[in-house]
Protein backbone atom coordinates (compact mmCIF):
# COMPACT_ATOMS: atom_id res chain seq x y z
CA UNK A 1 0.00 0.00 0.00
CA UNK A 2 1.37 3.65 -0.86
CA UNK A 3 1.53 6.10 1.56
CA UNK A 4 -0.45 8.89 1.53
CA UNK A 5 2.38 11.30 0.58
CA UNK A 6 2.87 9.42 -2.74
CA UNK A 7 -0.76 9.20 -3.51
CA UNK A 8 -0.86 13.19 -2.71
CA UNK A 9 1.84 13.74 -4.93
CA UNK A 10 0.53 11.66 -7.75
CA UNK A 11 -2.83 13.61 -7.76
CA UNK A 12 -0.74 16.78 -8.06
CA UNK A 13 1.73 15.79 -10.79
CA UNK A 14 -1.60 14.48 -12.67
CA UNK A 15 -3.54 18.14 -12.62
CA UNK A 16 0.08 19.65 -13.54
CA UNK A 17 0.05 17.16 -16.83
CA UNK A 18 -2.72 18.43 -17.25
CA UNK A 19 -3.09 22.34 -17.57
CA UNK A 20 -0.29 21.68 -19.38
CA UNK A 21 -2.05 19.68 -22.20
CA UNK A 22 -4.91 21.84 -22.05
CA UNK A 23 -2.45 25.09 -22.49
CA UNK A 24 -0.71 23.27 -25.15
CA UNK A 25 -4.06 22.48 -27.82
CA UNK A 26 -5.45 26.44 -26.78
CA UNK A 27 -1.90 27.60 -28.36
CA UNK A 28 -2.23 25.26 -31.01
CA UNK A 29 -5.50 26.45 -32.27
CA UNK A 30 -3.80 29.71 -32.16
CA UNK A 31 -1.48 28.68 -34.72
CA UNK A 32 1.82 27.04 -35.42
CA UNK A 33 3.02 23.81 -35.83
CA UNK A 34 3.51 20.70 -33.16
CA UNK A 35 6.75 21.28 -32.78
CA UNK A 36 7.08 25.23 -32.83
CA UNK A 37 4.29 25.11 -30.38
CA UNK A 38 6.12 22.56 -27.99
CA UNK A 39 9.20 24.59 -28.14
CA UNK A 40 7.58 27.87 -27.25
CA UNK A 41 5.39 26.02 -24.05
CA UNK A 42 8.86 23.71 -23.05
CA UNK A 43 7.34 20.77 -23.90
CA UNK A 44 9.47 17.45 -25.16
CA UNK A 45 8.18 17.27 -29.25
CA UNK A 46 7.68 13.17 -28.57
CA UNK A 47 5.34 14.06 -25.69
CA UNK A 48 3.37 17.03 -27.77
CA UNK A 49 3.05 14.20 -30.77
CA UNK A 50 1.95 11.88 -28.13
CA UNK A 51 -0.87 14.35 -26.90
CA UNK A 52 -2.01 15.20 -30.39
CA UNK A 53 -2.27 11.24 -30.98
CA UNK A 54 -4.32 10.85 -28.43
CA UNK A 55 -6.55 13.42 -28.53
CA UNK A 56 -7.33 11.42 -32.12
CA UNK A 57 -6.78 14.70 -34.00
CA UNK A 58 -4.44 16.55 -36.38
CA UNK A 59 -3.20 19.83 -37.82
CA UNK A 60 -3.52 20.38 -41.52
CA UNK A 61 -0.81 19.31 -43.67
CA UNK A 62 0.81 21.58 -46.28
CA UNK A 63 -0.66 19.85 -49.35
CA UNK A 64 1.80 18.39 -52.29
CA UNK A 65 4.76 19.91 -50.45
CA UNK A 66 8.09 19.86 -52.43
CA UNK A 67 11.47 18.57 -50.63
CA UNK A 68 14.33 19.81 -51.62
CA UNK A 69 17.53 17.19 -52.87
CA UNK A 70 19.03 18.97 -49.96
CA UNK A 71 15.94 17.54 -47.14
CA UNK A 72 16.45 14.67 -49.16
CA UNK A 73 19.88 13.87 -48.28
CA UNK A 74 19.23 15.17 -45.08
CA UNK A 75 17.15 12.94 -44.31
CA UNK A 76 19.13 9.71 -45.53
CA UNK A 77 21.95 11.05 -43.20
CA UNK A 78 20.50 10.79 -40.62
CA UNK A 79 18.48 7.19 -41.48
CA UNK A 80 22.16 5.99 -41.41
CA UNK A 81 22.21 6.98 -38.34
CA UNK A 82 19.15 6.55 -36.37
CA UNK A 83 17.59 3.24 -38.35
CA UNK A 84 14.26 4.31 -37.81
CA UNK A 85 12.06 5.63 -40.53
CA UNK A 86 9.75 7.71 -38.16
CA UNK A 87 11.80 8.79 -35.90
CA UNK A 88 14.08 10.91 -38.45
CA UNK A 89 10.57 11.86 -39.92
CA UNK A 90 9.53 13.25 -37.04
CA UNK A 91 12.90 14.67 -35.99
CA UNK A 92 13.38 16.88 -39.22
CA UNK A 93 9.02 17.29 -39.69
CA UNK A 94 8.60 15.62 -42.63
CA UNK A 95 5.46 13.60 -43.73
CA UNK A 96 5.95 10.00 -42.18
CA UNK A 97 4.49 8.35 -45.50
CA UNK A 98 7.03 10.14 -47.87
CA UNK A 99 9.87 9.00 -46.15
CA UNK A 100 8.90 5.64 -46.41
CA UNK A 101 8.05 5.81 -49.63
CA UNK A 102 12.02 7.39 -50.38
CA UNK A 103 13.41 4.47 -48.03
CA UNK A 104 11.70 1.57 -49.85
CA UNK A 105 13.08 3.18 -53.40
CA UNK A 106 15.92 3.05 -52.02
CA UNK A 107 15.85 -0.37 -50.90
CA UNK A 108 16.18 0.34 -47.34
CA UNK A 109 14.15 -1.72 -45.15
CA UNK A 110 14.49 -1.19 -41.20
CA UNK A 111 12.12 -3.85 -40.08
CA UNK A 112 13.47 -5.18 -37.09
CA UNK A 113 15.25 -9.01 -37.40
CA UNK A 114 12.87 -11.01 -34.89
CA UNK A 115 14.68 -14.47 -35.37
CA UNK A 116 16.10 -14.13 -31.99
CA UNK A 117 12.79 -13.32 -30.33
CA UNK A 118 10.91 -16.07 -31.39
CA UNK A 119 13.81 -18.54 -31.01
CA UNK A 120 13.86 -17.02 -27.33
CA UNK A 121 9.59 -17.32 -26.71
CA UNK A 122 9.55 -21.01 -28.54
CA UNK A 123 12.57 -22.08 -26.12
CA UNK A 124 10.56 -20.42 -22.93
CA UNK A 125 7.45 -22.81 -24.20
CA UNK A 126 9.55 -25.62 -24.40
CA UNK A 127 10.22 -25.24 -20.80
CA UNK A 128 6.65 -25.70 -19.95
CA UNK A 129 5.75 -21.37 -19.34
CA UNK A 130 2.38 -19.86 -20.35
CA UNK A 131 1.95 -17.83 -23.78
CA UNK A 132 1.41 -14.99 -21.91
CA UNK A 133 4.10 -15.09 -20.01
CA UNK A 134 6.41 -16.27 -22.51
CA UNK A 135 4.98 -12.83 -24.42
CA UNK A 136 5.65 -10.82 -21.56
CA UNK A 137 9.38 -12.33 -21.48
CA UNK A 138 9.84 -11.53 -25.10
CA UNK A 139 8.62 -8.64 -25.51
CA UNK A 140 5.88 -8.96 -28.16
CA UNK A 141 2.61 -8.76 -28.12
CA UNK A 142 -0.05 -11.81 -27.33
CA UNK A 143 -1.12 -11.76 -31.30
CA UNK A 144 2.37 -12.22 -32.62
CA UNK A 145 2.76 -14.75 -29.66
CA UNK A 146 -0.24 -16.74 -31.00
CA UNK A 147 0.91 -16.81 -34.42
CA UNK A 148 4.40 -18.26 -33.05
CA UNK A 149 3.07 -20.94 -31.22
CA UNK A 150 0.41 -22.16 -33.97
CA UNK A 151 4.06 -22.18 -36.12
CA UNK A 152 2.67 -19.45 -38.25
CA UNK A 153 5.49 -16.98 -40.23
CA UNK A 154 4.43 -13.55 -41.02
CA UNK A 155 6.39 -11.59 -44.11
CA UNK A 156 4.99 -8.46 -45.66
CA UNK A 157 2.58 -9.41 -47.80
CA UNK A 158 0.90 -11.58 -45.31
CA UNK A 159 1.16 -15.22 -43.81
CA UNK A 160 2.73 -18.53 -44.12
CA UNK A 161 1.33 -21.56 -42.14
CA UNK A 162 2.66 -24.95 -41.25
CA UNK A 163 1.16 -27.09 -43.02
CA UNK A 164 2.70 -24.88 -46.51
CA UNK A 165 -0.28 -22.65 -47.14
CA UNK A 166 0.53 -19.02 -48.08
CA UNK A 167 -2.22 -16.47 -47.29
CA UNK A 168 -1.38 -12.39 -48.88
CA UNK A 169 -3.28 -9.95 -47.72
CA UNK A 170 -5.75 -7.71 -49.51
CA UNK A 171 -4.53 -4.45 -50.49
CA UNK A 172 -7.48 -3.16 -50.37
CA UNK A 173 -8.80 -4.53 -47.12
CA UNK A 174 -5.64 -3.48 -45.45
CA UNK A 175 -5.81 -0.02 -46.56
CA UNK A 176 -9.38 0.41 -45.89
CA UNK A 177 -8.69 -0.85 -42.26
CA UNK A 178 -5.59 1.64 -41.67
CA UNK A 179 -6.31 4.41 -43.81
CA UNK A 180 -9.41 5.81 -41.93
CA UNK A 181 -9.11 9.60 -41.88
CA UNK A 182 -9.09 11.36 -38.61
CA UNK A 183 -11.10 14.17 -37.71
CA UNK A 184 -8.52 17.09 -38.53
CA UNK A 185 -8.35 19.73 -36.19
CA UNK A 186 -10.15 23.05 -37.33
CA UNK A 187 -8.84 26.57 -35.70
CA UNK A 188 -10.96 28.60 -33.78
CA UNK A 189 -12.93 24.77 -33.01
CA UNK A 190 -13.04 23.63 -29.26
CA UNK A 191 -16.12 21.75 -29.56
CA UNK A 192 -14.18 18.55 -30.10
CA UNK A 193 -12.28 18.73 -27.15
CA UNK A 194 -15.33 19.92 -25.44
CA UNK A 195 -17.18 16.65 -26.37
CA UNK A 196 -13.91 14.52 -25.05
CA UNK A 197 -13.87 16.13 -21.98
CA UNK A 198 -17.71 15.66 -21.05
CA UNK A 199 -19.00 12.82 -19.21
CA UNK A 200 -21.49 10.51 -20.78
CA UNK A 201 -22.71 8.72 -17.24
CA UNK A 202 -22.00 7.82 -13.66
CA UNK A 203 -22.16 4.11 -14.90
CA UNK A 204 -18.94 5.24 -17.52
CA UNK A 205 -15.92 6.04 -17.14
CA UNK A 206 -14.84 9.57 -18.17
CA UNK A 207 -11.51 11.06 -19.47
CA UNK A 208 -10.78 12.44 -16.22
CA UNK A 209 -11.17 9.04 -14.52
CA UNK A 210 -9.12 7.48 -17.39
CA UNK A 211 -6.15 10.29 -16.68
CA UNK A 212 -6.17 9.23 -12.98
CA UNK A 213 -5.89 5.92 -13.65
CA UNK A 214 -2.55 6.55 -15.89
CA UNK A 215 -1.27 8.79 -13.24
CA UNK A 216 -1.87 6.28 -10.34
CA UNK A 217 -0.48 3.43 -12.59
CA UNK A 218 2.36 4.99 -13.12
CA UNK A 219 3.08 5.66 -10.27
CA UNK A 220 2.88 2.06 -9.02
CA UNK A 221 -0.87 1.57 -7.47
CA UNK A 222 -2.16 -1.73 -7.97
CA UNK A 223 -5.55 -2.55 -9.11
CA UNK A 224 -7.66 -2.25 -6.24
CA UNK A 225 -5.70 0.50 -4.81
CA UNK A 226 -6.64 2.55 -7.33
CA UNK A 227 -10.38 0.91 -7.70
CA UNK A 228 -10.27 2.01 -3.74
CA UNK A 229 -9.36 6.00 -4.91
CA UNK A 230 -11.46 6.16 -7.20
CA UNK A 231 -14.62 4.68 -5.52
CA UNK A 232 -15.06 2.29 -8.28
CA UNK A 233 -15.32 -1.85 -8.44
CA UNK A 234 -11.89 -3.52 -8.73
CA UNK A 235 -13.09 -5.74 -11.32
CA UNK A 236 -13.97 -2.19 -14.01
CA UNK A 237 -10.18 -0.91 -13.60
CA UNK A 238 -9.21 -4.08 -14.60
CA UNK A 239 -11.26 -4.68 -17.52
CA UNK A 240 -10.60 -0.75 -18.51
CA UNK A 241 -6.99 -1.90 -18.40
CA UNK A 242 -7.23 -5.06 -20.54
CA UNK A 243 -9.11 -3.65 -23.03
CA UNK A 244 -7.67 -0.33 -23.76
CA UNK A 245 -4.10 -0.99 -22.73
CA UNK A 246 -1.57 -1.12 -26.02
CA UNK A 247 0.77 -3.63 -26.54
CA UNK A 248 3.61 -1.56 -26.97
CA UNK A 249 2.97 1.62 -25.83
CA UNK A 250 1.04 1.10 -22.51
CA UNK A 251 -2.39 2.43 -21.23
CA UNK A 252 -2.65 6.18 -22.68
CA UNK A 253 -5.68 7.56 -21.20
CA UNK A 254 -6.92 9.55 -24.23
CA UNK A 255 -6.91 6.68 -26.91
CA UNK A 256 -8.07 4.46 -24.45
CA UNK A 257 -11.43 6.99 -23.87
CA UNK A 258 -11.51 7.04 -28.14
CA UNK A 259 -11.73 3.56 -28.41
CA UNK A 260 -14.36 3.37 -25.55
CA UNK A 261 -16.15 5.38 -27.67
CA UNK A 262 -15.86 3.76 -30.64
CA UNK A 263 -17.21 0.70 -29.35
CA UNK A 264 -20.36 2.22 -27.96
CA UNK A 265 -21.62 3.46 -31.56
CA UNK A 266 -23.85 0.65 -32.93
CA UNK A 267 -24.92 2.09 -36.41
CA UNK A 268 -25.32 -1.05 -38.47
CA UNK A 269 -28.76 -2.49 -39.59
CA UNK A 270 -30.13 -5.55 -38.42
CA UNK A 271 -28.51 -8.12 -41.00
CA UNK A 272 -32.09 -9.52 -41.83
CA UNK A 273 -33.25 -6.69 -42.59
CA UNK A 274 -31.87 -5.87 -45.21
CA UNK A 275 -32.67 -8.26 -48.63
CA UNK A 276 -30.37 -10.29 -50.21
CA UNK A 277 -28.72 -13.67 -50.06
CA UNK A 278 -28.12 -14.34 -46.64
CA UNK A 279 -31.88 -12.80 -45.80
CA UNK A 280 -33.41 -15.62 -48.46
CA UNK A 281 -31.46 -18.51 -47.29
CA UNK A 282 -32.92 -18.14 -43.68
CA UNK A 283 -36.33 -17.49 -45.20
CA UNK A 284 -36.12 -20.77 -47.46
CA UNK A 285 -34.71 -23.08 -44.81
CA UNK A 286 -37.83 -21.10 -41.92
CA UNK A 287 -40.42 -22.37 -44.64
CA UNK A 288 -38.94 -25.92 -44.38
CA UNK A 289 -39.72 -25.71 -40.25
CA UNK A 290 -35.71 -25.69 -39.46
CA UNK A 291 -34.74 -24.01 -36.02
CA UNK A 292 -32.75 -21.20 -36.02
CA UNK A 293 -29.93 -23.17 -34.18
CA UNK A 294 -30.27 -25.44 -37.45
CA UNK A 295 -30.06 -22.96 -39.92
CA UNK A 296 -27.01 -20.99 -38.29
CA UNK A 297 -24.72 -23.82 -38.59
CA UNK A 298 -25.79 -25.23 -41.85
CA UNK A 299 -24.71 -22.51 -43.14
CA UNK A 300 -20.95 -22.89 -42.54
CA UNK A 301 -20.68 -26.36 -44.11
CA UNK A 302 -23.07 -24.89 -47.50
CA UNK A 303 -20.99 -21.55 -47.37
CA UNK A 304 -17.84 -22.55 -45.91
CA UNK A 305 -15.51 -19.48 -47.89
CA UNK A 306 -18.63 -16.84 -48.10
CA UNK A 307 -18.04 -14.89 -44.43
CA UNK A 308 -21.64 -13.07 -45.55
CA UNK A 309 -23.20 -15.94 -45.08
CA UNK A 310 -23.04 -15.87 -41.63
CA UNK A 311 -25.95 -15.38 -38.70
CA UNK A 312 -26.02 -16.64 -35.52
CA UNK A 313 -29.26 -18.21 -34.25
CA UNK A 314 -30.33 -15.18 -31.98
CA UNK A 315 -29.79 -12.83 -34.96
CA UNK A 316 -32.58 -15.13 -36.31
CA UNK A 317 -34.57 -14.94 -33.10
CA UNK A 318 -34.55 -11.54 -32.81
CA UNK A 319 -35.24 -10.43 -36.64
CA UNK A 320 -38.14 -13.08 -36.30
CA UNK A 321 -39.59 -11.03 -32.56
CA UNK A 322 -37.70 -7.47 -32.40
CA UNK A 323 -37.15 -6.32 -35.98
CA UNK A 324 -39.55 -7.82 -38.35
CA UNK A 325 -42.82 -6.06 -39.36
CA UNK A 326 -45.84 -6.54 -41.56
CA UNK A 327 -45.40 -9.15 -44.10
CA UNK A 328 -41.78 -9.56 -43.19
CA UNK A 329 -42.91 -10.62 -39.15
CA UNK A 330 -45.56 -13.01 -40.75
CA UNK A 331 -43.20 -14.47 -43.20
CA UNK A 332 -40.69 -15.35 -40.67
CA UNK A 333 -42.49 -16.24 -38.03
CA UNK A 334 -45.42 -18.17 -39.31
CA UNK A 335 -43.12 -21.27 -39.42
CA UNK A 336 -41.61 -21.63 -35.92
CA UNK A 337 -42.93 -24.55 -34.32
CA UNK A 338 -44.34 -22.35 -31.65
CA UNK A 339 -46.22 -19.77 -34.32
CA UNK A 340 -45.81 -17.08 -31.69
CA UNK A 341 -45.67 -13.33 -32.79
CA UNK A 342 -44.09 -12.25 -29.41
CA UNK A 343 -40.63 -13.74 -27.16
CA UNK A 344 -41.87 -15.29 -24.64
CA UNK A 345 -39.26 -14.25 -21.34
CA UNK A 346 -38.50 -17.47 -19.54
CA UNK A 347 -37.08 -16.78 -15.53
CA UNK A 348 -34.20 -18.52 -14.29
CA UNK A 349 -34.42 -21.19 -11.20
CA UNK A 350 -33.55 -17.85 -9.22
CA UNK A 351 -36.08 -15.90 -9.97
CA UNK A 352 -39.10 -18.64 -10.04
CA UNK A 353 -41.55 -18.11 -7.36
CA UNK A 354 -41.51 -20.25 -4.29
CA UNK A 355 -43.77 -23.27 -4.16
CA UNK A 356 -43.62 -23.20 -0.22
CA UNK A 357 -44.58 -20.43 1.61
CA UNK A 358 -42.41 -20.97 4.51
CA UNK A 359 -38.92 -20.83 3.03
CA UNK A 360 -36.92 -24.16 2.44
CA UNK A 361 -33.83 -25.06 4.80
CA UNK A 362 -31.10 -26.59 2.37
CA UNK A 363 -29.78 -30.43 2.57
CA UNK A 364 -26.07 -28.20 2.85
CA UNK A 365 -27.10 -26.83 6.39
CA UNK A 366 -27.87 -30.29 7.68
CA UNK A 367 -25.79 -31.46 10.73
CA UNK A 368 -23.02 -33.63 9.91
CA UNK A 369 -23.96 -36.56 11.98
CA UNK A 370 -26.92 -37.43 9.58
CA UNK A 371 -24.50 -37.73 6.68
CA UNK A 372 -22.27 -40.50 9.09
CA UNK A 373 -25.34 -42.68 9.70
CA UNK A 374 -23.74 -43.03 12.88
CA UNK A 375 -26.78 -42.02 14.76
CA UNK A 376 -29.88 -43.20 14.01
CA UNK A 377 -33.73 -40.93 13.64
CA UNK A 378 -32.61 -39.54 10.35
CA UNK A 379 -35.42 -40.14 7.69
CA UNK A 380 -35.93 -40.10 4.06
CA UNK A 381 -38.50 -39.70 2.35
CA UNK A 382 -40.71 -39.32 -1.03
CA UNK A 383 -43.46 -40.52 -2.69
CA UNK A 384 -44.59 -43.10 -5.21
CA UNK A 385 -47.03 -42.65 -7.61
CA UNK A 386 -49.35 -44.85 -9.56
CA UNK A 387 -51.45 -44.21 -13.14
CA UNK A 388 -51.13 -40.90 -14.25
CA UNK A 389 -49.92 -39.54 -10.76
CA UNK A 390 -53.70 -39.96 -9.34
CA UNK A 391 -52.48 -42.00 -6.52
CA UNK A 392 -49.48 -42.40 -4.33
CA UNK A 393 -48.19 -43.93 -0.97
CA UNK A 394 -45.47 -42.22 1.21
CA UNK A 395 -41.92 -44.02 1.76
CA UNK A 396 -40.07 -43.18 4.86
CA UNK A 397 -36.42 -45.23 5.43
CA UNK A 398 -34.24 -44.61 8.39
CA UNK A 399 -30.57 -43.60 7.24
CA UNK A 400 -28.55 -45.71 9.92
CA UNK A 401 -30.74 -49.02 10.17
CA UNK A 402 -32.79 -49.20 6.64
CA UNK A 403 -35.96 -49.31 8.63
CA UNK A 404 -38.99 -48.77 6.11
CA UNK A 405 -42.63 -47.30 6.83
CA UNK A 406 -45.02 -46.61 4.59
CA UNK A 407 -47.40 -44.19 4.84
CA UNK A 408 -51.70 -44.99 3.41
CA UNK A 409 -52.72 -41.53 1.00
CA UNK A 410 -56.05 -43.08 0.62
CA UNK A 411 -57.67 -40.32 -1.71
CA UNK A 412 -54.80 -38.04 -2.82
CA UNK A 413 -51.38 -36.67 -2.08
CA UNK A 414 -51.88 -32.90 -2.16
CA UNK A 415 -49.64 -31.00 1.21
CA UNK A 416 -52.66 -31.22 3.77
CA UNK A 417 -52.97 -35.29 3.57
CA UNK A 418 -49.24 -35.78 3.44
CA UNK A 419 -48.54 -33.72 6.32
CA UNK A 420 -51.86 -35.57 8.20
CA UNK A 421 -50.29 -39.00 7.03
CA UNK A 422 -46.97 -38.32 8.02
CA UNK A 423 -47.71 -36.85 11.43
CA UNK A 424 -50.01 -39.84 12.67
CA UNK A 425 -46.89 -42.35 11.37
CA UNK A 426 -43.69 -40.28 12.51
CA UNK A 427 -45.50 -39.61 16.39
CA UNK A 428 -45.49 -43.48 17.56
CA UNK A 429 -41.60 -43.27 17.26
CA UNK A 430 -39.66 -42.71 20.38
CA UNK A 431 -38.39 -39.31 20.74
CA UNK A 432 -34.68 -40.14 20.12
CA UNK A 433 -35.41 -41.89 16.60
CA UNK A 434 -37.42 -38.55 15.26
CA UNK A 435 -34.00 -35.95 14.69
CA UNK A 436 -34.38 -35.24 10.92
CA UNK A 437 -36.21 -35.89 8.16
CA UNK A 438 -35.02 -35.24 3.99
CA UNK A 439 -36.99 -34.92 1.06
CA UNK A 440 -37.20 -33.62 -2.63
CA UNK A 441 -38.62 -30.15 -3.29
CA UNK A 442 -41.91 -31.51 -3.95
CA UNK A 443 -45.11 -29.72 -3.52
CA UNK A 444 -46.68 -32.23 -1.78
CA UNK A 445 -44.06 -31.09 1.03
CA UNK A 446 -45.06 -27.44 1.29
CA UNK A 447 -46.54 -28.35 4.77
CA UNK A 448 -43.27 -28.78 5.82
CA UNK A 449 -43.64 -26.06 9.06
CA UNK A 450 -46.81 -27.61 10.45
CA UNK A 451 -44.50 -30.84 10.65
CA UNK A 452 -41.92 -29.97 12.59
CA UNK A 453 -44.42 -28.03 14.58
CA UNK A 454 -46.45 -31.43 15.10
CA UNK A 455 -43.48 -33.76 15.40
CA UNK A 456 -40.53 -31.54 16.09
CA UNK A 457 -38.54 -33.33 13.39
CA UNK A 458 -36.44 -30.87 11.15
CA UNK A 459 -36.95 -30.97 7.64
CA UNK A 460 -34.35 -30.50 5.07
CA UNK A 461 -34.98 -30.43 0.94
CA UNK A 462 -32.12 -31.83 -1.33
CA UNK A 463 -31.18 -30.20 -4.64
CA UNK A 464 -32.88 -29.88 -7.54
CA UNK A 465 -32.82 -32.83 -9.71
CA UNK A 466 -30.55 -34.49 -7.05
CA UNK A 467 -31.83 -38.10 -5.95
CA UNK A 468 -28.55 -39.65 -5.02
CA UNK A 469 -29.18 -37.13 -1.97
CA UNK A 470 -31.44 -39.47 -1.02
CA UNK A 471 -30.19 -42.14 -1.88
CA UNK A 472 -31.19 -45.33 0.80
CA UNK A 473 -35.28 -43.30 -0.08
CA UNK A 474 -34.56 -44.02 -3.89
CA UNK A 475 -33.21 -47.58 -3.31
CA UNK A 476 -35.90 -48.45 -1.21
CA UNK A 477 -38.66 -47.04 -3.65
CA UNK A 478 -37.01 -48.95 -6.49
CA UNK A 479 -37.90 -52.46 -3.84
CA UNK A 480 -40.99 -51.37 -3.44
CA UNK A 481 -41.68 -51.60 -6.71
CA UNK A 482 -41.93 -55.37 -6.57
CA UNK A 483 -45.12 -55.32 -4.69
CA UNK A 484 -46.59 -51.69 -6.42
CA UNK A 485 -45.77 -52.02 -9.89
CA UNK A 486 -45.75 -48.82 -12.18
CA UNK A 487 -49.12 -47.67 -14.21
CA UNK A 488 -51.30 -49.51 -10.85
CA UNK A 489 -53.59 -47.90 -9.00
CA UNK A 490 -52.16 -47.52 -5.40
CA UNK A 491 -55.50 -46.32 -3.73
CA UNK A 492 -56.87 -49.57 -3.66
CA UNK A 493 -54.14 -51.00 -1.30
CA UNK A 494 -55.38 -50.85 2.54
CA UNK A 495 -53.05 -49.96 5.67
CA UNK A 496 -53.01 -53.35 6.57
CA UNK A 497 -51.98 -54.68 3.18
CA UNK A 498 -49.05 -51.96 3.73
CA UNK A 499 -47.90 -53.00 7.19
CA UNK A 500 -47.91 -56.67 5.34
CA UNK A 501 -45.19 -55.18 2.97
CA UNK A 502 -43.68 -53.34 5.77
CA UNK A 503 -43.18 -56.37 7.67
CA UNK A 504 -41.27 -58.64 4.77
CA UNK A 505 -39.44 -55.78 3.61
CA UNK A 506 -38.00 -54.86 6.92
CA UNK A 507 -37.31 -58.72 7.32
CA UNK A 508 -34.89 -59.21 4.40
CA UNK A 509 -31.13 -58.91 5.54
CA UNK A 510 -29.58 -56.53 3.85
CA UNK A 511 -25.57 -56.22 2.49
CA UNK A 512 -25.26 -53.23 4.09
CA UNK A 513 -25.92 -54.29 7.64
CA UNK A 514 -23.62 -57.15 7.54
CA UNK A 515 -26.58 -59.14 6.49
CA UNK A 516 -28.44 -57.94 9.23
CA UNK A 517 -32.52 -57.18 8.99
CA UNK A 518 -33.23 -53.77 9.44
CA UNK A 519 -36.18 -55.00 12.00
CA UNK A 520 -32.81 -56.66 13.80
CA UNK A 521 -30.46 -53.40 13.56
CA UNK A 522 -33.56 -50.88 14.64
CA UNK A 523 -34.35 -53.77 17.87
CA UNK A 524 -30.41 -53.45 18.57
CA UNK A 525 -30.57 -49.94 18.83
CA UNK A 526 -33.85 -49.35 20.96
CA UNK A 527 -32.84 -52.17 23.81
CA UNK A 528 -29.29 -50.14 23.81
CA UNK A 529 -30.61 -46.56 24.08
Amino acid sequence: MNSPRKRKSGIENKQYKSAERKAFFRRLDKGGTVRSVAAELGISPHTAYRWRHEAGVSTKRAVNREYSAKEKSEFFRLLQIHQNVSAVARELGFVRVTCYKWAHAAGIFTGRDVSAQRDEFLRLRKFGMSRAEAAQRTNIDKRTAQDWDKGIRQFSGGRIYPDGRVVRYDQKAVLANVKVPRRVYERNDQEGLELLDRPIHPRYLNLQEREQIHDLKAHGWSIRDIAREMVRSPSTISRELSRNTQSKVGYLPYAAHRDAATRRKRPKEAKLLMPGPLRDFVVDRLALRWSPEQISQRMVKDFPDDEDMRVSSETIHQAVYVHSRGALKRQLTSPLRQGRLARRTRRGTGHRTSRFVEPMVSIANRPSEVDLRYVPGHWEGDLITGTLNKSAIGTLVERTTRYTMLVHLPHDHNAETVRDGLISVMQGLPGNLRNTLTWDQGAEMSEHAAFTTATDIKVYFCDPASPWQRGSNENTNGLLRQYFPKGTDLSKYSPDHLELVTQELNGRPRKTLNWESPAERLCALLETA
